[in-house]
């Protein structure tokens, strides 16, 4: 099936940069249509420029209520008839409008192996330190349905990552972000193969 992608982040990027590009070299029958971010200096904007995908800051700053902001983003999505979202490092929660519109139909990423090291103020950089400090053996990417409760929706994808003796979160990070990557697009493919019915 041709999935049509909406991204919301609020960063970097980086891990719908390489959707992007797997949507590129054909390794992804699916094609990216918008992007969102609440940061008007992500550099997720500036990949979405660079790549001619049409692109909306919209927060805090261009809705004063919530649930305009939620009305604003589920309306941009649609309007490039999006049936897949895709967060990519957006550190908002999504609203009910959103999420009913698209239900079952959005995706998160997160670097650990849920239910561990999720939930509210668990992202980035604090996951990984929280897996250091804990000894874990092992961490890994989780790829979740999103619902309305941070990183509680269901899982449709889990890979492993060693933790070893000598890492920093630093180091850590670097290697589940290269794994985030690959997950990510392994992910949609099998998605847009009906292998992963949502």
């Amino acid at each position: 099936m041709e999935l049509r992608l909406g991204f919301l982040a609020s960063h970097n990027g980086s891990n719908m940069q390489a959707i992007i590009d797997a949507c590129k070299n054909k390794t992804l029958k699916s094609k990216p249509c918008v992007v969102i971010s609440n940061n008007s200096k992500s550099g997720a904007i500036e990949r979405a420029k660079k790549e001619n995908i049409p692109y909306y800051h919209l927060s805090s700053s261009t809705h004063s209520s919530e649930e305009e902001l939620d009305k604003a983003i589920r309306d941009a999505l649609k309007s490039q008839n999006v049936n897949l979202v895709i967060l990519a490092g957006y550190m908002k929660r999504l609203g009910p409008h959103t999420l009913k519109e698209f239900n079952n139909r959005v995706l998160n990423i997160h670097p650990a192996l849920l239910p561990k090291y999720g939930g509210e103020g668990m992202y980035g950089i604090l996951v990984h330190e929280a897996v250091i400090k804990a000894k874990e053996k092992k961490s890994g990417v989780t790829i979740h349905i999103v619902n309305s409760e941070y990183d509680r929706g269901p899982v449709i994808n889990q890979v492993e990552v060693p933790v070893y003796e000598n890492d920093s979160a630093e180091t850590l990070a670097q290697r589940v972000l290269t794994v985030e990557h690959q997950t990510y697009v392994e992910t949609i493919k099998k998605i847009e193969e009906e292998k992963i019915k949502l």
